[in-house]
């Protein structure tokens, strides 16, 4: 059911209590006429090199938040106060940052953009009893860490079996169907991140007669013609490209230029819009595996989110749904536990809930916390992205693991 039309004061009621505080926060306090309320401290990169991710994730929550109170910021008489942090991307600063916020009373905290920060600020959550919602951060050691932390984005394993799909719906593969006997080559910079990429194409395409192959590139070349000859040498059906950096454009023209585009089936993340002229003229030849693709769906939380964002003239960008839904989920722990705070009732009240975000519908998965979702698969109609399959949240679903 859609929500109605708020009003604009009841949105500065909103985005004011979002607005950074100085106060020191706690779980719950009363106001004036003895209101309760409940505090969320949001942890992610305000500064730093993930700023712009750190943002997004920021006014999809504000957004998400507005949705889910409808303009009130409380739930059911509780009113659920933010307090921003900025991590910088730094572990040590995340990391005090929470502890902090857990010491201060703070029961439920939100973000980040860092994997290397989130993996930090789960054990945290663990050892305070606090709820952890995590935000963009991608990597999969998260999903089952522990009891008390949670996700509102996908992670790293849903990437790469959206491409997966995306091999299995080649119409023009060698032998056949379902991706058999296809080989992938990644194409990926020598360093962890690289490397993790490696790993985790592996373990996900390299099955069912699917070989993997890789070309690591030294992370200082700036020639990259040698890196592209060998990719196009291995004879790949699939080009799996993860590269981040100042050489990404130079990267595409180059693998364009030696034929690489036109020899196989290239598949690389959509990044936010700011990434989007990074292709250049080759941006018509590759296919876009993609956790958000702005205007995707049209249902009622898309409208409350451009209708939001329209009045605070932003635009929807990658991490918007991460945001979104964590505000979501904090609504609906408040909603179950209400002022009280109590972590384990949160915790409970968020095993297996599912819910609509601007992406589609999610459901946390009861048993290791995983987030089920879908995604995308997308190409550039002009200057934009557009889908072109929406993947099923179910066919994508992350291997189940043990909590803790």
């Amino acid at each position: 059911m859609r929500r109605p039309a708020i009003t604009s004061l009841a949105a500065a009621a909103v985005a004011a209590a979002l607005a950074t505080s100085c106060s020191s926060p706690g779980a719950t306090a009363s106001g004036d006429g003895g209101a309760k309320e409940v505090e969320v401290a949001l942890i992610t990169s305000t500064s730093g090199p993930l700023a712009s991710y750190g943002e997004q994730y920021l006014r999809g929550f504000e957004a998400g938040l507005d949705h889910a109170t409808d303009g009130t910021g409380k739930i059911e008489g509780v009113e659920i106060k933010v307090t921003r942090y900025d991590d910088g991307g730094d572990p040590a600063k995340g990391v005090s940052l929470a502890k902090k916020s857990a010491g201060q009373g703070v029961r439920i905290i939100a973000g980040t953009a860092a994997s290397g920060v989130a993996t930090q600020i789960a054990p945290v959550a663990a050892q305070n009893k606090v709820l952890y919602i995590s935000g963009p951060a991608a990597t999969d050691a998260l999903t089952g860490v522990n009891k008390y932390t949670f996700r509102s984005g996908r992670q790293t394993f849903q990437d790469v079996a959206t491409a997966q799909q995306i091999l299995m719906r080649q119409e023009d593969g060698k032998d056949g169907e379902d991706g058999k006997g296809k080989k992938v080559v990644v194409l990926a910079q020598d360093n962890a991140f690289g490397q993790a990429n490696v790993a985790a194409v592996e373990s996900v395409l390299g099955t069912d007669g699917t070989t993997v192959d890789s070309v690591l590139a030294p992370p200082s070349a700036t020639d990259l013609t040698p890196t592209a000859t060998k990719v196009k040498a291995a004879g790949p059906d699939m080009v799996f490209v993860a590269w981040a950096g100042d050489t990404a454009q130079s990267m595409w023209t180059t693998l364009d230029q030696q034929g690489v585009l036109d020899a196989a089936t290239v598949v690389t993340g959509l990044d936010g819009r700011a990434s989007y002229p990074v292709f250049g003229k080759a941006r018509d030849k590759v296919t876009l595996l993609a956790h958000y693709v702005p205007g995707a769906i049209d249902n009622p939380e898309t409208e409350a989110v451009e209708e939001y964002f329209g009045k605070k003239g932003w635009k929807t960008d990658l991490f918007t749904p991460d945001g979104f839904n964590a505000a979501q989920m904090v609504a609906q722990a408040v909603r179950e536990a209400g002022a009280d705070g109590d972590t384990d009732a949160m915790v409970k009240a968020l095993e297996g809930y599912t819910f609509p975000g601007i992406k589609g519908e999610n459901t946390v998965r009861a048993t290791d916390h995983a987030l089920v979702q879908p995604m995308f698969q997308a190409e550039f109609d002009g200057d934009a992205p557009k889908v072109v399959f929406t993947v099923d949240a179910q066919g994508i679903a992350p291997t189940e693991k043990k909590i803790g």
